[in-house]
């Protein structure tokens, strides 16, 4: 039995894992063989070193306002952003504090300084720990010379509960407080470069799931159609091939996907969710189709979910509350008969996305927060009847001064997903 097949047999195969397995094993020239894939790489910035100091610009300005005098930040994605450090999160502390007055103060173990120190690209001092020795009475001793111990620490929403847990052991007579007024203050509105890496991101990954789409046969199996799409991300040009979660039939009914091994029928209708990274910056996108003809039912379904995701569109605009979003897509479901709450459409209509999928804001009920020029969300309407099958549409998007962009266009019909 191949590693495939084992996976695609195994019970305790979870979807993700089993796609993650499924395109490790699959040989390097299958996708290539069948189709000449050409990158599609023109033109793009990357982030670089002016762009991170804007950034920390930006969060001192932050800290200043919100009275925060230093913000720590563990390995993640916002260690990335400020910094350009891509460190793998593990039990050794390694972070950065940004202080309110712009300078940083990396640290990180005795063994691994040099690899650090490597990384750096924007100059801050390096403070380093033994293997016996506390790294989070390090911190806290660093945030004290440098403010004083009744300041006030931000915490970035990230760092791990043992970590935050015992910094604020060390710093008993300061005020820790969440970093979000200051992380997500600068993470949440977009420049037009990240706006720029998003939208490749998207198109390398709607591409992808053209090439994925074109593959179709029966007998495939939901991991094969997960292999050639992460394949053809790569051959395309991302940084990262990322996730692609294929899924078949009546198992289109689970959002996520089931970890039941599948094989493509005739007239089963086809889901993929996922998105590669370009440059660090996430796409999302979510196409269904049909292998065969639609029935009348599978139609009638699939048209009331792009109903929905092209009403919330005429929705998106600066000002308008994060909510409304979410109850225009509900009404239109609800107009059809097929929502009664969650029923049938389980989850929010939206959420934020930029370095990771999900990010602040969400598209959901209770969040009135308004919408701002540069905020990215995906529009990701869907139904669901268990037993039957589930349909989803899911394009991203940014607001502008004048309403929205799309990063990718709608899906044009359930024959013809892209």
């Amino acid at each position: 039995m191949n590693r495939r097949k084992f996976i695609e047999n195994s019970a305790l195969a979870g979807s993700g894992l089993a796609i993650i397995g499924a395109a490790s094993c699959t040989t390097k020239s299958s996708t290539e063989n069948k189709i000449n894939i050409q990158s599609i790489m023109d033109d793009v910035e990357f982030i670089d070193s002016e762009d991170r100091k804007k950034r920390i610009e930006k969060a001192a300005l932050l800290m200043q306002q919100n009275s925060i005098d230093a913000v720590f930040i563990e390995s993640g994605t916002s260690l990335d952003y400020f910094t350009g450090i891509k460190w793998w999160p593990s039990e050794r502390l390694t972070g950065v504090l940004i202080f309110s007055d712009g300078t940083l103060q990396y640290i990180g173990p005795a063994f691994e300084k040099e690899r650090l120190e490597e990384m750096i690209t924007i100059k801050g001092d390096v403070a380093s720990w033994e293997e016996h020795e506390n790294p989070f009475e390090l911190v806290a001793k660093l945030f004290k010379a440098k403010s004083s111990a009744t300041a006030t620490l931000g915490m970035e929403e990230n760092v791990r509960f043992f970590q935050s847990n015992g910094i604020s052991f060390y710093l008993p007579q300061a005020t820790i407080t969440n970093a979000k007024p200051v992380t997500a203050g600068c993470r949440m509105i977009k420049s037009p470069k990240e706006l720029a890496l998003m939208k490749k991101a998207n198109e390398i990954t709607l591409e992808a799931y053209r090439i994925g789409f074109s593959q179709l046969k029966e007998g495939m199996s939901q991991y094969d159609l997960s292999s050639i799409v992460a394949e053809a991300s790569t051959a395309l040009g991302a940084t990262e091939a990322g996730w692609a979660g294929a899924m078949f039939g009546a198992y289109t009914a689970f959002p996520h996907g089931s970890k039941t091994a599948q094989q493509l029928r005739e007239g089963d209708l086809v889901l993929i969710d996922g998105g590669c990274k370009l440059g660090g910056y996430q796409a999302d996108i979510t196409r269904t189709t049909i292998f065969g003809q639609p029935t009348q039912r599978q139609q009638d379904v699939w048209n009331i979910v792009k109903e929905a995701q092209t009403a919330v569109f005429e929705q998106a605009k600066a000002g308008v509350p994060c909510e409304l979003l979410d109850a225009t897509a509900r009404a239109v479901v609800n107009k059809h008969g097929l929502g009664n709450g969650y029923e049938n459409f389980f989850h929010r209509v939206g959420h934020g996305i930029g370095m990771d999928f999900h990010e602040w804001e969400y598209l959901v009920k209770g969040n009135s927060t308004p919408m701002q020029p540069g905020m990215c969300f995906s529009n990701e309407p869907g139904i669901y009847i268990y037993g039957e099958f589930g349909v989803r549409l899911e394009d991203c998007f940014y607001i502008t001064e004048n309403g929205y962009e799309a990063f990718t266009p709608q899906s044009p019909s359930i024959e013809s997903p892209i």
